[in-house]
């Protein structure tokens, strides 16, 4: 039996005044790339960043389903242990699921690094090179691409994306094989082998205030158990209706700029070049087999 879609509500708010781009824009979106983001959702406990006036107003965030939650909604309580409570989390499977949180004015979708069924395990480790606001794009480039280098040494496959805002992120498939200590200690390896083949360009202080105003920020803490960053196809509130947009790695080179990846133009894209960020869900790599390889190279 066909899903009836949830009741929608004020669709022609404008979301992204300056673009003209609509509440109701957002759910079409949502709607059309359902096949492409749901694989990145299904069955992970979502942090909502909800803009219910659009991107002029700062949104806030929210993460206990609570009494909004539909029945036919599913949803994790999971103990969070900085609040000592359960938290009802909201989990998106399907298209109706996903077009519910769209019309609660949730821009952007931030799912879990692990699956409900293996919390502690997650499907993959993550490099998020973010920049400061004295960086351009291409000093971001200029990080991936060495990332890149430093994992193509190592033979570790990876995919990488836009943020869909000032940086890219850099997934590596672990197949839910690793708990989040081990996978977040070989991001900090993997970081700090960047690090110090671009030490005046990178930091891995996670202090703003003591970071230089200069520098790229390599973040492998993101590699912790309820930490989320925003989903492959998901849409950024910023302006442009910029989308975080997984990326062929020969695509990453000077000019490349996150802009050019929109609500109006990526299901344009994705049906052109199929799901480019598919391997993250895969088979995962070896980290003691990788480990080995690394610890001679450190120590030169």
């Amino acid at each position: 039996m066909a899903q009836t879609k949830p009741a929608f509500s004020n669709l022609g708010k404008l979301y992204w005044p300056d673009e003209g781009i609509t509440k109701g824009d957002l759910i079409h979106y949502y709607e059309s790339m359902a096949p492409y983001i749901l694989p990145y959702l299904k069955n992970r406990p979502l942090s909502l960043k909800r803009n219910p006036n659009g991107i002029k107003d700062n949104g806030f965030y929210h993460k206990d389903a609570g009494d909004i939650a539909p029945s036919w909604m599913k949803t994790a309580d999971i103990h969070a242990e900085s609040v000592n409570k359960i938290i009802h989390y909201l989990v998106c499977n399907n298209t109706r699921s996903l077009l519910f949180i769209a019309n609660l004015g949730c821009i952007e979708m931030n799912p879990w690094n692990s699956v409900i069924a293996s919390l502690d395990k997650p499907d993959y480790l993550i490099l998020d090179i973010d920049p400061s606001e004295k960086n351009s794009f291409d000093d971001v480039i200029e990080v991936a691409l060495c990332a890149r280098e430093i994992l193509d040494r190592l033979k570790i496959q990876s995919c990488c994306k836009t943020s869909g805002a000032s940086g890219m992120h850099i997934y590596i498939p672990c197949g839910r094989k690793y708990e989040y200590d081990l996978i977040r200690e070989f991001a900090r390896i993997l970081a700090t082998m960047i690090h110090e083949q671009l030490s005046s360009l990178t930091t891995l202080e996670r202090s703003l205030a003591k970071r230089k105003k200069n520098q790229v920020y390599v973040d492998f803490l993101q590699n912790s158990r309820g930490q989320t960053l925003a989903s492959a196809y998901s849409v950024r509130p910023k302006p442009g209706a910029t989308v975080s947009a997984p990326l062929e790695w020969k695509e990453v080179k000077h000019g490349l700029h996150p802009s050019q990846f929109t609500l109006k133009n990526i299901k344009k894209r994705v049906d052109k070049k199929g799901d480019l960020f598919k391997n993250v869900l895969g088979k995962g790599i070896n980290i003691p087999a990788i480990l080995k390889e690394v610890q001679p190279e450190m120590a030169e």
